[in-house]
């Protein structure tokens, strides 16, 4: 007997949905090399345009000098050093809580939070759109795992009232493939009423949204006890790699003594906690950012709207264009890369069936000139879809 992993991999080719990775040959940027061929990209989630920051560099390469190129062991035994400490403390500050923890990825802080939270006898309710991560989290906790309806407060509620034991509310902030927020306000009182905890994975959401870059929570001006659990991923508009638990002294002891995800993985580099120490200074320094973002983001949906592209509803620097088909899209993609623009297909799993889409991402470091560029692509692109046979680009 063996593992028939070649039929699995036909199926996937067959059905449009084969995945392959693209080979960036340049650091992060709008003008990007992929593959050998000059693109303008338009699908990282470098929303302020730091990953490549000649000041983020210099603070990367001043904290190798010091404090060496390794975490060399978990936090827990002497892998806490002093870079990791002081970029907690400016997360708290950022965040206005009382402290933070450190972890080495947004899909560990997921894991580790949720399965220290609860467990056997207790609840998990999240939003249907929610983060991979996340969802493996709650089935993984071994709590009672519900999901309810994308957004929908009644749906929320009405499976709050089955709750047993602690439960906690996850949800995304600003939904990853959608680019929709969900209603944190509804949802914290729908929480609160029936003693629930909410956990906001906010990874979009720092650095466009909210008057200081901190978030959903900012935006919508909501406290510690509305939302007691605050998550955040340091390789999206802070442009480096890590994420962050924001909370009470309580929480962040907590998941210190019981998130094993923390508790049994080596300490991220300090050097990497350095750079983003800077990449955080000028994230909250950084208002006309926000504000070229919020300009783009507006350019690109009137002249989307103008070509008759189908949007959704997203106020965010996620700008899907919902397609359906998972050939489509990708037939769409493979045309605009044909003319220099780089926007990736996504499509299931990653979102349901017939709802694949062109992820369009956008940064504090495109101009409005280039977003004119793919704005002339898609009208050039979008009436050949129906005529152009499928063909297999790299994309999600």
């Amino acid at each position: 007997m063996s593992f028939d992993l070649r039929t699995r991999l036909e199926a996937r080719r067959h059905e449009h949905l084969y995945r392959q990775r693209p080979l960036l040959q340049t650091p992060q940027g709008p003008q990007v090399v992929v593959d050998g061929k000059p693109l303008l990209a338009f699908c990282n989630n470098d929303y302020m345009g730091l990953a490549n920051h000649p000041e983020v560099i210099a603070a990367w390469q001043a904290g190798a000098e010091r404090w060496g190129v390794g975490g060399g062991a978990s936090h827990l035994v002497i892998g806490h050093s002093t870079p990791h400490h002081e970029l907690e403390e400016a997360l708290a500050d950022l965040t206005g809580r009382p402290r933070a923890l450190l972890f080495s990825n947004g899909y560990m802080a997921n894991l580790g939070t949720v399965t220290a939270l609860v467990g056997q006898g207790d609840t998990v309710l999240e939003d249907r759109l929610n983060h991979a991560s996340l969802l493996d989290a709650g089935l993984l906790s071994g709590a009672r795992f519900s999901r309810y309806r994308h957004n929908e407060v009644a749906s929320l509620e009405s499976r709050l009232e089955k709750a047993v034991g602690d439960t906690l509310v996850v949800t995304d902030g600003v939904f990853s493939m959608d680019g929709d927020v969900a209603d944190l306000p509804a949802l914290s009182r729908a929480a609160r009423a029936k003693g629930a905890w909410l956990m906001v994975d906010d990874a979009h959401g720092f650095g466009p949204l909210g008057a200081n870059g901190a978030g959903l929570v900012e935006h919508f001006g909501l406290s510690m006890e509305d939302v007691p659990v605050l998550i955040g991923t340091l390789g999206k508009s802070f442009g480096t790699s890590g994420a962050f638990v924001a909370g009470s002294e309580e929480l962040i002891e907590t998941l210190i003594q019981f998130a094993r995800p923390y508790i049994y993985t080596t300490s991220q580099p300090p050097a990497l906690a350095c750079a983003t120490l800077k990449s955080l200074e000028l994230l909250r320094a950084g208002h006309w950012r926000r504000e070229h973002l919020a300009n783009l983001i507006r350019q690109f949906r009137q002249g989307a709207e103008q070509l008759g592209l189908q949007l959704m509803d997203s106020f965010t620097p996620i700008q899907p264009i919902l397609i359906g088909d998972a050939g489509r899209a990708l037939r769409l993609s493979q045309l605009l890369r044909e003319r220099g623009v780089l926007v990736t297909a996504i499509r299931p799993p990653t979102v349901p069936v017939g709802s694949a889409r062109l992820r369009v991402t956008l940064s504090a470091a495109h101009t409005e000139a280039q977003v004119q560029l793919l704005l002339n692509a898609l009208e050039q692109c979008y009436p050949l879809l129906d005529a152009i046979e499928t063909k297999e680009p790299d994309h999600a």
